[in-house]
């Protein structure tokens, strides 16, 4: 960096990289896999080369924020057609309008479903850009016998599909990734809520392991059986807790109009400060330094948030200094992932 044979490649997951801009010394690089544990309301993802695990991140997905949400609208627009409506007059003589399209059309995903999907797709592209990938090992769910299905299945195929056009992609049963964690003896927490390598990104650590380390059968001529065969060292890595920034669409009006038709500003992502709601902020109140995201604003004052989206405080806006803006993410590196090497 300082010759300038280098410089600083931005990305949107917050890890620190530089590329190379003069001529490298060789063009072989190395096999690195990425493991994705997708989930409900969380997801893991695992890189991992033979050498060496390299990034690992707990992905916080939008499941229940977008549900929520869907489910608002849903009753705002009832309400609006309820008072739109005059149900004292026959039908034919009622202001209904024509459909637009058809809203009937069977193979699309649920608003929640398809947040997640896409989350998981946006973070997997961005790692993408850091590391050359390989292979994509991806953990899928299958329902036997009569058992209600998980929300996890419905888009698993779809999101194979998006992943397939990135790398080669390969599946494995839930089991794989508990006999994994067994063989490496990794520890994986009971508290899925628990923003730590060990609720889920262990077992993206443990999948993408399996393109180097597999369990196979094996033959000779006078026995048989099964065991692993390769070699993989799972060791220390940095580790990032990832969401999308809850931001509320802008809205003319709330679930009730505003008495006397005076509009209280909603939702949007403009403050009237110079920021954007997603921002990446240093703000500065009573000697303290608070380093967070944009999340709102007053005539006079900026509110600054955490990565769960709680308010560390309302600041001053002459004393909060822009660092990065909006990429739609919301990354905060923490302790790093340890594992045990395992040869």
């Amino acid at each position: 960096l300082n010759n300038g044979k280098a410089t600083v490649f931005d990305n949107d997951l917050g890890v620190f990289a530089v590329q190379l801009l003069t001529k490298p010394s060789g063009d072989a690089t190395q096999s690195i896999a990425l493991g994705l544990d997708p989930g409900k309301m969380f997801s893991g993802i695992g890189i991992q080369s033979a050498k060496y695990t390299l990034w690992t991140g707990h992905l916080i997905l939008p499941f229940k924020t977008v549900k929520e949400r869907m489910n608002a609208r849903r009753v705002m627009r009832r309400a609006r057609r309820g008072r739109r409506i005059n149900r004292k007059i026959p039908y034919s003589q009622r202001c209904h309008r024509q459909k637009r399209f058809d809203n009937r059309r069977k193979g699309k995903l649920p608003p929640s479903i398809k947040a997640n999907k896409l989350l998981e797709q946006r973070v997997v592209t961005e790692a993408c850009r850091l590391f050359p990938i390989s292979a994509i090992h991806v953990e899928i769910i299958e329902a036997r016998g009569n058992k209600s299905f998980s929300p996890v299945m419905v888009g698993q195929k779809q999101q194979i599909a998006w992943l397939s056009e990135i790398a080669p992609v390969k599946t494995h049963p839930g089991w794989h990734a508990a006999n994994g964690r067994e063989l490496y003896g990794l520890e994986k927490s009971k508290k899925k809520a628990d923003p730590t390598a060990a609720s889920h990104a262990v077992d993206g650590v443990v999948l993408a392991s399996f393109e180097f380390r597999d369990y196979q059968k094996w033959y000779s001529q006078n026995a048989r059986g099964a065991g692993w065969f390769g070699q993989v060292n799972i060791t220390r890595a940095p580790f990032t807790i990832i969401r999308r920034p809850p931001i509320s669409r802008r809205q003319l009006h709330l679930c009730v109009p505003s008495p006397g038709g005076k509009r209280r500003k909603y939702g949007g992502t403009v403050t009237r400060h110079g920021f954007r709601k997603g921002d990446l902020v240093r703000a500065e109140k009573a000697g303290k330094t608070f380093v967070g995201w944009c999340s709102g604003d007053t005539a006079k004052q900026v509110s600054v948030s955490d990565i769960n989206w709680k308010r560390l405080g309302q600041f001053t806006a002459s004393k909060v200094v822009l660092l990065q803006r909006s990429t739609g993410l919301l990354c905060k590196q923490e302790a790093a992932f340890v594992g045990a090497t395992i040869c």
